[in-house]
């Protein structure tokens, strides 16, 4: 472990970009978790600065980090379309399926979930081996929108799609849809595609109870650029390219993770939409 004011040690790096590729955080945040006396590294108290090899033993409130790695991983994407039945965690004491289960293994490195969707949603669900990358997507500054279809019980009134565009109050503080728009249906069943602006729990569902009405299906079709293939069947992912990484890189403010190659190639990936900010 070895200072900045020191020459660094070949191969090291700044211990808060090792734990966040370990998806344990932002950078910053992190930084926060050196400050607390959160991290030690051989057994030592961390401080701000450190860096750490590929030798070093990091422990995250006292317990070991797991690590492979005298070699950064690779930075993959994967776009996964969760069936309803699985649940967003790596292990379940339950013993119900996870939406891990069936990603493609990795020579080092873990997968990283960008954010979930509960037990009955299915749907477009993004996975990377980047825990800076997962972390910068999912946070709030990056104003990323998701997209979902519903399938509502009922008729609903203009007066209650008027109300769920301007806001009702939950039990966890103010929400809305930044858009609501009826996608079909005849009956009692009614879809509609609806827009929200963050990813607080079971939130669709909860605007639509709030104003009387059961969601019978829910399924997430877009993450900020990315849309669900209509290709791609329920429990099968896909993965990005090189050019379609670097573009959710640049989005977030982050740099390249494969230098720009074949940046003109995007503009043919059928996985993204004209979404603002994005080049």
């Amino acid at each position: 472990m070895r200072d900045d004011d020191a020459t660094p040690a070949a191969g090291s790096e700044k211990l808060q970009k090792v734990l966040a590729r370990a998806g344990l955080g932002s950078r910053r945040g992190l930084e926060e978790w050196i400050r607390a006396g959160r991290i030690k590294v051989n057994g030592e108290v961390a401080k701000l600065g450190d860096r750490v090899g590929a030798s070093d033993r990091i422990e995250v409130d006292d317990r070991p980090l797991g690590r492979s790695a005298d070699v950064e991983p690779e930075v993959r994407v994967l776009l996964y379309n969760k069936p309803q039945g699985e649940i967003c965690t790596r292990h379940d004491p339950e013993g119900r399926p996870t939406c891990f289960d069936g990603l493609p293994k990795l020579p080092q490195g873990r997968w990283i979930a960008v954010g979930r969707l509960d037990y009955n949603t299915s749907g477009l669900l993004l996975f990377t081996t980047e825990g800076e990358l997962a972390n910068r997507l999912m946070h709030p500054g990056a104003k990323l929108d998701r997209e979902y279809a519903v399938r509502v019980h009922g008729v609903v009134e203009d007066e209650a799609l008027q109300r769920l565009r301007e806001g009702v109050l939950l039990e966890d503080g103010p929400a809305k849809f930044s858009d609501v728009q009826f996608y079909g249906g005849e009956g009692v069943n009614r879809w509609y595609h609806v827009v929200l602006m963050e990813g607080r729990n079971r939130e669709v569902r909860r605007l639509w109870e709030s104003q009387g009405f059961e969601v019978s299906r829910l399924k997430r079709v877009r993450f900020g650029p990315l849309v669900m293939p209509s290709t791609l069947v329920a429990g099968r992912w896909l993965e990005l390219r090189p050019e379609e990484i670097d573009a959710l890189c640049r989005l977030v403010g982050m740099p390249e993770a494969h230098g720009g190659r074949n940046r003109a190639r995007l503009g043919h990936s059928k996985l993204f939409v004209p979404y603002p900010g994005l080049n």
